[in-house]
């Protein structure tokens, strides 16, 4: 694992998957859902980071299913994805604990 932060799709990706398998089409609605519409995958961009996530072992191919004659591949979070997304998680968190010391906003302790 690498101490530099995911890229934010990737990261999105892993998040929607975090609470159950999807197919394609499926986690780019969830990302579009968790970003309140903000980020909308395109197809490309989708496939791309998917298929590096499964080269990276964050993610698998849970199974193969045919739907209206298409194959449709529901991805899941592996254990790996899931250690790296809380990391990411944790990695988050720090920064903007930091960003709200420094402004001054930070909550009292």
């Amino acid at each position: 694992m690498t101490d530099r932060g995911m890229q934010e799709l990737a990261l999105l990706l892993l998040t929607a998957l975090a609470n159950g398998s999807r197919h394609g089409y499926a986690i780019a609605q969830e990302v579009k859902a968790i970003t309140d519409g903000r980020v909308a995958p395109r197809t490309g961009a989708l496939y791309g980071a998917l298929d590096r996530l499964l080269a990276e072992g964050l993610i698998q191919v849970e199974r193969e299913e045919v739907v209206g004659g298409r194959a449709r591949r529901i991805f899941a979070l592996t254990p790996t994805g899931r250690e790296r997304l809380e990391a990411e998680a944790e990695r988050l968190a720090a920064t903007a604990r930091e960003v709200r010391r420094r402004l001054g906003t930070a909550p009292a302790t």
